[in-house]
């Protein structure tokens, strides 16, 4: 189902047809907004109408309140990426502005979904809140639905692990290392996306050459300071990877650094773009007395994220 979904902008569809609408931030877009998509995209099948997600960039809150914007789980571009394996026709990126916070519920609905968007059905998550201060919820948008003549329907929470799958619970475990319950949540591993840049040389004079990523995203969230089991993507395919996140105590001077060292793997990636897909947290970074000391660490922590990732069957 790959490839599927259109990147429009009101009033950029058609109107030759209805269409079943989404509304959200969808930041991670995780197992509990795969529902949402899902439903949608049935009920769009079996209506014959369009498949609609809308969501906003940037996030609310950079506007809203920005002391209060959470970091983001999945930036525009990872987002499309995604929702391209969704199933839907079309993907709405609306431009979120100081203007548009002060939409109220019913103003956002007519003016959005029924004038541009054509909706005869709206599909929303259980915790959904829109307009201005969130003030319409589903109970607010079937009243206007009923007004103007389209249906609401509210898709129960996900669960995973006896709690309800959301993006600020996402967040959390990210920011603890704890990188198995985010997967749990996503659907797939945590990931973030790099240019590998110039680094010192360090980690090649030590027997362990590494890609040192820049990140561009300042908005993006890192997770915390470690050595991971990760698997590193690659152009030319995937591969079980060591990573240092954080700060090089052992050389002092150096500054932070976000290092990956592939395994099995030989070439020049200068410039290229890397997505690394976290498995698990292994251990702290910590201050060695001597390089050998540093060197049989390094060594041990690659053949356990071999054998982490190699265990990972699930994404493998």
């Amino acid at each position: 189902m790959s490839g599927t979904v259109r990147w429009a902008y009101p009033p950029g569809l058609p109107t030759d047809k209805g269409t079943v609408v989404t509304v959200g931030t969808f930041d991670g877009v995780h197992r509990g907004h795969w529902a949402v998509l899902e439903e949608i995209r049935e009920r769009a099948r079996a209506t014959n109408r369009r498949s609609v997600l809308v969501t906003f960039d940037p996030h609310p809150l950079r506007i809203v309140r920005p002391e209060h914007a959470p970091p983001l789980l999945t930036t525009p571009l990872e987002k499309k990426e995604i929702l391209a394996e969704s199933g839907l026709e079309y993907a709405v990126f609306i431009a979120f502005t100081e203007t548009l916070s002060r939409y109220s519920p019913r103003r956002f609905v007519e003016e959005i979904l029924v004038d541009r968007l054509h909706v005869e059905e709206l599909v929303i998550g259980f915790d959904h809140g829109f307009g201005r201060d969130r003030s319409g919820n589903a109970d607010t948008l079937r009243e206007i639905g009923a007004d103007l003549g389209f249906d609401v329907d509210v898709v129960p929470p996900v669960e995973a692990g006896e709690e309800a799958v959301s993006s600020t619970r996402i967040r959390a475990a990210v920011a603890a290392g704890r990188m198995e319950e985010a997967r749990m949540c996503l659907g797939r591993p945590y990931s973030i996306r790099g240019v590998v840049v110039r680094g010192d040389g360090r980690g090649k004079g030590l027997g362990f050459p590494t890609a040192n990523l820049e990140v561009s995203a300042s908005d993006k969230l890192i997770p915390p300071s470690g050595i991971y089991a990760v698997r590193g993507v690659l152009k030319r395919g995937t591969y079980v990877g060591a990573l240092h996140l954080g700060p090089r105590p052992t050389f002092a001077g150096s500054p932070p650094s976000i290092e990956l060292h592939l395994l099995d793997f030989e070439g020049d990636i200068y410039g290229e773009a890397v997505r690394i897909d976290f498995v698990q947290y292994l251990r702290p970074v910590l201050p060695f007395d001597s390089v050998g000391a540093l060197i049989d660490q390094m060594r041990a922590d690659v053949d356990l994220a071999r054998h982490v990732v190699d265990e990972d069957s699930e994404f493998a």
